[in-house]
């Protein structure tokens, strides 16, 4: 430990000095009175320190001194002044200035400074004079300022030990002076201003007045526009401490922040009432970036923690949301817009927009009630939904795979049922779809491959078909028949003849005179009768020949029908490497899309026996290409 001694040379130059001091010689910042001696209040810290030490070195001392006032006014450290005095011009620290003379300085001992503290020997003094007899005397604790600041010490004497000490008259070493350090100050903080941006993981509160043990109760939070969201602390300065000796020791300065390091999209910086307030400028989710520490508020919800029980539990969420952590065996994540980028072992539910998986799908599932799903990885032992759009994937196996269009690079022991599906390499797979394009396939173990054209059920309109196409027969031979008893009528003599000159007359081509005319007009009367059937079969021939059109009509539109609901079912294998068998799977279209059949009941359809149908293709080598418009 350091060890220092600290020698009792600086003395006051002689007696006249220290008297010159008492009698009024005194420095300007520096009042006394018969009352008192008194700092003026107005007076900057180093002029009272040097009017301390003027006073010192000349030999002098402060009587009655209260040393909490005097360290006060010269350094602004220790106890606060007293009540009603720090607004006075005057402060009163002593009782009076006087002489402290040679033989009273000898009583005081030389004091030691170790690690910062002064220590300092007391024990009965004696006042010895020239040929006299050594009397007892006592310290005085305005002189043991005075002595202890000759020597150095200008700080941090601790009064009431020293006063103790001297009153007790008892030998004792003691620590009379501690030096200050210096007390940091505060560093500059954001709190938050807003309970909206607090997580909630309390247990759900479900709409049955029960709690879902499995989610949270508010684990993204969401803000509305124009929320204050943080609050930025200024600074504060700490407080300086002091050596022994005065020297002042600095507190290091306070880190400062400001609010733009923390302000991400969606957040302002704003200045009130001379405070910094982070706050939104759009509803939406918080979101906190983890490298950054920036708060950013927008439509998606941002999570890198994973989703499980310990750290989110099942979550429905209103926004779309993008997850870096691992979504957990047995966990849910319902929302819209759902990116993954790390391993997903639970289930992923979307409402809409798309299901992006970055890396793999491991015996979870992925449902999208109107959307597509993407799995850049591996599905393995999962189910995929996509009820309106489509599914990719990059590898698959042991899956089960609906879409309204499925596209798969690898496909192994698969079940799949869908409107379209495109495989470059299948292999044990059993695939359903109204059009199959496969580049590669063949069984795998005991695996078959089996391919299904779903075609589908027409009876409906085949039966509509043949009632068009009778009642069409049956007016093509209703006009039939009026014709030919037309033809009957006109075949006859009379008949004929009449039919022929009034045609002349109509066209002019004959012109009757009056007798002529009134045979014409006999030949009328006789052959009118004749001539009214004629015309009423006519009229039925026309009618039974629109009745005719119209069915044939109903007929083309009910076809055009049935050719839309069969669509273009197709089936190509342009490689079969192993026994494939192919065939053709009837479907309900009234019932909707096959594809939204249950899982199990996809497996059970794709996987049945043939029974007694007869297969499409049944061959371990080749290729094969069908359709149904060429059947």
């Amino acid at each position: 430990m350091a060890q220092q001694t600290i020698p009792g040379d600086m003395v006051p130059a002689d007696a006249a000095s220290a008297a010159a001091a008492a009698a009024g010689d005194l420095p300007s910042s520096l009042v006394q009175r018969a009352d008192g001696v008194y700092f003026k209040a107005e007076a900057p810290a180093s002029l009272l320190q040097a009017a301390a030490n003027q006073v010192f070195l000349s030999g002098a001392a402060f009587r009655g001194l209260d040393y909490g006032v005097f360290i006060r006014a010269l350094y602004g450290a220790g106890p606060e002044l007293p009540e009603g005095m720090k607004d006075q011009a005057l402060w009163r620290f002593a009782d009076e200035i006087a002489p402290f003379p040679t033989a009273r300085r000898a009583l005081y001992k030389a004091v030691r400074i170790v690690g910062g503290d002064a220590e300092y020997y007391f024990e009965p003094v004696f006042i010895e004079a020239e040929g006299l007899a050594p009397v007892p005397a006592r310290l005085d604790f305005g002189e043991f300022v005075a002595d202890m600041w000759t020597k150095g010490i200008r700080f941090g004497i601790d009064a009431p030990a020293v006063r103790e000490a001297i009153a007790s008259g008892k030998v004792a070493r003691l620590i009379v002076a501690r030096k200050l350090p210096p007390a940091p100050g505060r560093d500059a903080a954001i709190v938050e201003v807003s309970e909206s941006i607090h997580r909630s993981n309390a247990p759900r509160l479900l709409a049955n007045g029960r709690f879902d043990l499995h989610s949270f109760q508010n684990r993204f939070p969401q803000v509305k526009a124009r929320v204050r969201l943080l609050r930025r602390e200024p600074p504060v300065a700490g407080t300086r401490g002091f050596e022994l000796s005065g020297i002042v020791l600095e507190p290091p300065a306070p880190r400062d922040v400001e609010l733009t390091t923390v302000a991400g999209e969606g957040t302002v910086v704003e200045h009130h009432d001379g405070i910094d307030y982070l706050v939104s400028s759009t509803e939406g989710f918080i979101n906190v970036d983890g490298k950054s520490k920036r708060i950013s508020i927008g439509p998606k919800i941002v999570s890198r923690e994973g989703v499980s029980a310990r750290t989110t539990g099942n979550l429905q969420l209103d926004g779309d949301y993008e997850e870096f952590g691992e979504v957990q065996e047995q966990r849910t994540v319902e929302g819209g817009n759902i990116t993954v980028h790390a391993d997903v072992y639970g289930h992923i539910i979307s409402r809409g927009g798309t299901i992006a998986l970055q890396k793999n799908l491991m015996g979870g599932s992925a449902t999208n009630a109107d959307g597509n799903i993407r799995v850049a990885g591996v599905a393995s032992g999962a189910l995929l939904q996509a009820k309106t759009g489509e599914v990719v994937l990059g590898k698959a196996q042991n899956c089960v795979i609906t879409g309204s269009r499925v596209i798969i690079t690898e496909a192994y022991n698969c079940e799949i049922m869908a409107d379209e599906v495109l495989i470059k390499l299948a292999a044990g797979c059993a695939i359903a779809a109204r059009r199959i394009e496969i580049d590669s396939a063949g069984p795998r173990k005991q695996a078959e491959m089996q391919l299904h054209v779903m075609v589908p059920d027409t009876t409906k309109y085949d039966e509509k078909l043949a009632e068009c196409a009778a009642r069409a027969e049956r007016g093509e031979q209703q006009a039939a028949r009026c014709k030919e008893q037309m033809d009957t009528i006109t075949a006859d003599q009379e008949v004929r003849n009449y039919l022929q000159l009034a045609s002349k007359v109509r066209k002019q081509e004959v012109t009757l005179n009056q007798e002529q005319l009134v045979l014409f007009q006999k030949m009328a009367l006789k052959v009118g009768p004749s001539l009214k059937m004629v015309a009423r079969l006519q009229v039925a021939m026309k009618e039974a020949q629109a009745a005719q059109q119209k069915e044939q009509e109903l007929g083309e539109h009910v076809y055009k029908q049935k050719l839309m609901v069969i669509g273009s079912a197709r089936c190509t294998v342009r490689q079969v490497t192993g026994e494939l068998l192919v065939r053709k799977l009837v479907f309900n279209p009234d019932l909707g899309p096959a594809y939204l059949l249950p899982p199990k009941e996809v497996k059970l359809r794709v996987r049945t026996a043939l029974g007694s149908q007869q297969p499409l293709f049944h061959a371990g080598s080749g290729s094969f290409d069908w359709s149904a418009s060429a059947a």
